[in-house]
């Protein structure tokens, strides 16, 4: 029995009463749930909407569910499949609680599954919430041997496997479901007809996919380099001391991976080219955590869904995960719950917990661009290992930039004399001055001629730039970093 079974098994021994299995996995569940039953000399029963209990069409209707549950002499377990819905009535949620007393007294256990957590406050004291965790390692080379299994003898079907490359394939599904898994395994078959190295790209491709239906976590392609990224050589130096530490050889010298940075500037400085940068440096996958696709409308939920997140992403490590503009995700819990009953609050302490203790290696990278409204307890010591600070590029670094720009858009910076356009730079972003080459361009497009150092001046003069539009932003910012956070360049 796996350690989750052990524990469950334990809980109905002791005769707690209700039981909420957090999992999407149905068909995984029932099978552990049915071993528990086995191991306790129990029965188990399912109810599922369109079924009623053990397929009995007369039980569908939860009040009626629960009623024969509460009438039963069984010693049983009562497996109620995607009940959290119901738990929105408020007769059901009555019933629940005078079931449990009389469960209490009884060899009887009611188990809650469902994918989401999704709690009435009035029985968050009585149920116990269990996380059902994702398949490892051992579940899904399981997975993989009956895939296999099944179409190894059809003579049609390749298989090429060492065992290098089967730890790659799983390596390459942890993060999944198991049905999600044996998915992605059956398209091989049907599409390669064969099983050998060149498959894996098929299956991150296929894990990319399922990674966004989640909706809450994105993934990224990643083409930007950090030497895309103009100035910061302060950061750049930190970051090449670090391209190594997530390899077995950083662990064995005694390092431990980086946790993350904390990035603050104005608006168009590069926080978010330089958080795509670094996983491109660093050969890592690149998620992004969206903190408002979090929150749900149900109790609990908005936690649960971060919960999932987080499990998500260490599926997947190392990894980085990049947080923009974390303030705003954040925004509702510096009201200490007057605007929306604390949810924000918890949410964020879920991500608070995580960052302090976790231990898979996810380079959390989160950009800010107004310091006021971050939450203190984000920028204690040990949830990231710096706090950069991002400023307007100075003169050198302006002139990097529109070297870099010029010639993304097939023009030698050669050509042009850009310390004569520098000066009239003064105070732009680097998104500014990406836009200063980009009306270059329009300006010279319909005049069928190419761009020059005189479309560049011109264009420069007729714009105002960040330091002047933010300008009391810009000033905050600079008088909080200025003995609180590293300058990046």
């Amino acid at each position: 029995m796996s350690s989750l079974e052990k524990e469950i098994a334990t809980l109905v021994r002791a005769r707690y009463p209700l039981l909420y299995l957090i999992s999407a996995e149905e068909e995984r569940v029932e099978k552990m749930l049915l071993r528990v039953a086995e191991s306790l000399r129990l029965r188990l029963s399912i109810w599922g909407e369109t079924t009623g209990l053990d397929n009995r069409l007369d039980l569908a209707q939860p009040l009626l569910a629960l009623d024969h549950v509460l009438k039963s002499g069984e010693r049983a377990l009562f497996l109620f499949r995607d009940f959290h819905r119901h738990l929105e009535q408020s007769a059901v949620v009555r019933k629940c609680r005078d079931l449990t007393r009389a469960l209490k007294q009884s060899y009887k256990t009611l188990v809650i599954l469902s994918p989401v957590l999704a709690l009435p406050p009035e029985l968050e004291k009585d149920l116990t919430v269990l996380d059902v965790p994702l398949p490892d390692a051992n579940d899904l080379y399981r997975v993989l041997d009956r895939v296999l299994n099944a179409v190894k003898n059809r003579g049609q079907f390749t298989v090429d496997m060492d065992a290098l490359l089967r730890e790659e394939v799983i390596k390459a599904t942890l993060g999944l479901t198991e049905q999600e898994a044996e998915n992605i395994f059956a398209k091989v078959v049907v599409e390669d007809r064969r099983f050998d190295r060149s498959d894996l790209p098929m299956i991150l491709s296929e894990k990319k996919q399922l990674i966004r239906k989640s909706g809450i976590l994105e993934y990224y392609e990643v083409a930007d380099k950090l030497e895309d990224v103009g100035g910061l050589m302060r950061l750049k130096g930190w970051l090449s001391e670090r391209d190594q530490a997530f390899t077995q050889r950083a662990r064995d010298f005694g390092l431990p991976e980086p946790k993350g940075l904390l990035l603050l500037g104005a608006q168009g400085c590069g926080k978010s080219l330089t958080a795509k940068a670094i996983a491109q440096a660093w050969q890592l996958p690149l998620l992004k955590l969206d903190v408002g696709n979090v929150f749900s409308s149900y109790i609990g939920a908005s936690e649960g869904n971060m919960r999932r997140a987080i499990k998500s992403a260490e599926s997947l490590a190392p990894v980085v995960l990049w947080v923009d503009e974390i303030e705003k995700g954040f925004a509702g819990a510096a009201s200490g719950g007057a605007t929306d009953a604390g949810t924000s609050a918890r949410v964020l302490a879920t991500f608070l917990t995580w960052l302090q203790e976790k231990t898979k290696p996810v380079f959390v990278i989160a950009t800010s661009n107004r310091i006021e409204e971050l939450p203190p307890e984000l920028l204690r010591k040990g949830r990231f290992d710096e706090i950069f600070f991002i400023d307007l590029p100075q003169v050198a670094e302006r002139e990097v930039i529109l070297q870099i720009h010029l010639r993304k858009r097939g023009r030698e910076p050669d050509q042009f004399d850009l310390p004569a356009v520098v000066p009239l730079t003064e105070g732009y972003s680097g998104a500014e001055l990406e836009q200063l080459v980009v009306s270059a361009l329009y300006r010279a497009f319909p005049l069928g001629r190419d761009i020059n150092t005189q479309d560049l001046c011109e264009c420069a003069q007729t714009s105002v730039p960040l330091a002047i539009t933010m300008q009391e932003q810009l000033q905050t910012l600079r008088a909080w970093a200025r003995n609180r956070a590293r300058p990046a360049s």
